[in-house]
């Protein structure tokens, strides 16, 4: 029974809100509430929500403070170079930008930290987007799925808890699945050439100075999916659909939210810049080296920027109060979330979903369980937070295969493939980071994302088989 309301309570959740029946902050409290009560633990749903909210505690905190600091060192101007200097290179070309989103995004995963690359690769790429009126949520699904692709790194937390689970080195896991890794960076690549492409025929391109124009009725006529693209003519702009169905962009927010590279803003912090270049370059390497937990790291950060770029009282307050949007938006979703985590495991329905899915594999595809693995990675990870499929599913898996001699090694690896999926999971505190700041509904990420996802995951699969790695 608690299988199936385990997936039926998913299933709810997910349909609702992409649907946008209800809001994700609203289905992640009381459709797992109701689910409680229904499992004849209502009176247990408190423990259930306490302990979730501990769990993720230091994550939302981790948020809060980080994007405080990344929303100062935005508005000091820190990026404006990283933003024009993009620009310069994609040459205002829509399919240059979805790939520089890829690469940006892959570049910077090497922190480790999901939150931490969403935030720098939002903040980079998103006034491009909507001064060209790009879909944004193909720069959230490139994202998200390049983010998720590097999230196999060892120090980024699904290899180490397949070490761990399995007591093998990681090492050992990791070093011979990078020419596999290596594939689905490519496949990422690949699709965000193929999603670029859609977006240069829906739009067309623009010059550089032309795209830096801030004029709102200057627009883009007659442009076709090749070339250089026609010079921009005074009318209305095409109103065809993003690519995936969503809404790009609120009416007349494009030039408002271009602001990150107007050079006359007030908060601009030019002789400061090497400054603050630093600071973001030592938390930044604090927070690979684990000198202090990462909470600790951006609280201490975003106290040092606010207190070293605004040194009044005023100013600082009117920084916090300009992004308490997105922190209030962000952590409130991570709470919301250890709602819905918390009943989850609590009720014992993670646990009992995990062993109905054990169980249904066929003693025939004993020999195969590397394989099983990596198609059972894509669906666990996705409805499971990494702990419940690492420490609680894998080893199950990892012992059924050992009866037929396959070895932990090529089990652990193939547990990996399925993260370019588990990045978009509504279990991910990061995925909320992405979607809340690119301004985009998570319903809408979610129905674009997950079909490139699985797709990225299976390539990376197809790539380890064939190469002889799993």
């Amino acid at each position: 029974m608690l299988t199936i309301l385990g997936f039926a309570m998913i299933a709810t959740f997910l349909v609702l809100i992409m649907m946008k029946k209800m809001s994700p902050i609203a289905a992640l409290v009381l459709i797992p509430a109701l689910f409680c009560v229904a499992v004849g633990q209502g009176a247990k749903l408190g423990d259930y929500v306490i302990e979730g909210v501990g769990t993720l505690a230091p994550t939302a905190a981790m948020l809060m403070f980080a994007i405080v600091y990344f929303g100062v060192m935005i508005d000091v101007g820190l990026f404006d170079p990283i933003v024009r200097g993009i620009l310069r290179f994609c040459k205002a070309d829509p399919m240059r930008i979805v790939v520089g989103t890829a690469l940006l995004a892959a570049v910077v995963s090497l922190d480790g930290d999901g939150s931490t690359t969403f935030m720098i690769t939002v903040s980079a790429m998103y006034p491009l987007y909507k001064r060209l009126k790009m879909s944004l949520v193909v720069m959230t699904g490139v994202a998200a799925t390049a983010n998720g692709v590097m999230n196999t790194l060892p120090w980024g937390g699904p290899t180490a808890r397949a070490a761990t689970a399995l007591k093998v080195d990681a090492a050992d896991i990791f070093v011979p699945m990078i020419p596999a890794l290596a594939v689905g960076l490519l496949a990422v690549v690949l699709l965000a050439c193929v999603l670029g492409r859609r977006e240069r025929k829906r739009l067309g391109m623009l010059t550089l100075d032309e795209a830096l124009v801030t004029e709102p009725e200057t627009v883009l006529v007659g442009a076709g999916s090749g070339g250089s693209g026609d010079r921009l003519t005074k009318g209305p702009r095409s109103t065809g659909p993003a690519t995936g169905g969503a809404e790009d962009a609120e009416d007349g927010e494009g030039d408002e939210e271009f602001k990150g590279l107007d050079p006359h803003r007030s908060t601009l912090r030019p002789k400061l810049y090497w400054f603050n270049a630093g600071l973001t370059v030592a938390l930044l390497a604090a927070m690979i080296l684990e000198l202090m937990p990462i909470p600790v790291l951006f609280l201490l950060g975003a106290a040092l920027a606010l207190t070293v770029n605004f040194p009044h009282m005023p100013d600082q307050r009117a920084r916090i109060a300009a992004h308490a949007d997105n922190v209030l938006n962000v952590s409130g979703m991570v709470f919301a979330a250890a709602v819905f985590t918390g009943v989850l495991t609590g009720t014992g329905m993670v646990e009992h979903m995990a062993d109905w899915l054990v169980g249904a594999i066929p003693d025939a595809m004993g020999p195969h369980m590397a394989i099983v693995t990596g198609v059972l990675s894509l669906p666990l990870t996705y409805f499971m937070s990494n702990d419940g499929f690492y420490f609680g599913v894998l080893p199950v898996l990892a012992e059924a295969g050992a009866a037929h001699g396959v070895s932990p090694l090529e089990v652990a690896r193939a547990s990996i493939v399925g993260q370019p999926l588990h990045m978009s999971s509504p279990l991910v505190p990061a995925v909320y980071v992405l979607v809340g700041m690119a301004k985009v509904e998570f319903g809408d990420h979610t129905r674009f994302t997950v079909k490139w996802a699985v797709l990225t995951s299976l390539v990376v699969l197809g790539a380890g088989i064939l190469f002889g790695i799993i």
